[in-house]
């Protein structure tokens, strides 16, 4: 529930929660526990469903109105059993459960991107449609980053949003021609992670509260949950594509590794007002309605 660095609060919080009843667990030792969820078990007629919210970021008031982040509501069977069976191994220590859609670290999450990346490898190769674009806050992972470089030479097309630091070099002959990197500089603090696979025309978009570096993969507890109904995931590629092709306040980084403000005389696009005015509007028709 609570970041570290204020750990007196922290434990001061935990037993006020203990008072009312609530059973506060402080993690698995050695993990920092990143995952974002929530689960709602309720019995109905027919039996006992979940309910589950899965999430980019923090429960926060204060970073929700700065950070852009994305949550997921939903009653899916497999996503709901997934999430207890995450809640089910951090609260017992037991052994971890094999998941049905769930990618979790660090587990299988690793493995999980290795593997998509590569099947895109295998769709370039073999001449079908290719695309990967990945948006995140770091990437900083010597085997991602070598996937996404073999990636490349095998002609898939990745474009990347990476708010901090980004150890892939695009732009190298030879090596990262297919790849560009772009940093979005705005009003909002850009958080969320999501990675689409086109996957031959039947494209595949994860959300996921880890970012692609060794300490989340491997040294935290994250979740990257798949995207299913069509209509949020085709929404949610519109967006990604809106920071692709944004010329306002994207940084593209260059093979000499310094950042260039990406100029145009195009018509003006920037991701985060046209995302604002959407959802603005969307508010107010929902309101007058």
């Amino acid at each position: 529930m609570r970041a570290r660095f204020d750990e007196e609060q922290n434990v001061q919080l935990a037993e006020r929660l203990q008072r009312y009843g609530i059973h506060v667990i402080y993690g698995v030792v050695g993990y920092k526990t990143h995952a974002k969820m929530i689960l709602v078990a309720r019995r109905e007629s027919n039996g006992l469903r979940y309910y589950v919210h899965l999430g980019t970021g923090n429960y926060h008031p204060k970073t929700s109105k700065i950070y852009t982040d994305y949550g997921l509501l939903s009653a899916d069977k497999e996503l709901g059993e997934d999430v207890y069976r995450v809640f089910l191994q951090l609260s017992s220590m037991g052994k971890a459960s094999k998941m049905e859609s769930i990618l979790y670290a660090p587990f299988t999450l690793h493995k999980g991107m290795i593997r998509l990346i590569r099947t895109e490898k295998e769709h370039a190769e073999q001449g079908r449609s290719a695309h990967i674009i990945a948006k995140m806050n770091a990437l900083y992972d010597e085997e991602l980053v070598n996937e996404l470089y073999a990636a490349s030479q095998a002609g898939v097309k990745i474009d990347l949003i990476v708010r901090g630091v980004c150890q892939l070099i695009p732009g190298i002959p030879g090596l990262s021609d297919n790849i560009s990197v772009r940093s979005i500089v705005g009003r909002f603090l850009e958080h969320h992670r999501v990675f689409y696979f086109e996957n031959d025309g039947n494209p595949q978009v994860y959300c996921s509260s880890a970012d692609w570096m060794m300490r989340n993969m491997f040294h935290r507890v994250e979740v990257c949950f798949p995207i299913k109904n069509k209509k949020i995931r085709d929404r949610i590629i519109e967006d990604i594509n809106l920071y692709v092709n944004d010329n306002t306040e994207a940084w593209l980084l260059q093979p000499n590794g310094e950042y260039q403000k990406r100029i145009t005389e195009e018509i003006k696009i920037c991701a985060q007002e046209i995302l604002l005015e959407t959802l603005s509007a969307t508010q107010t028709a929902s309101t007058s309605n």
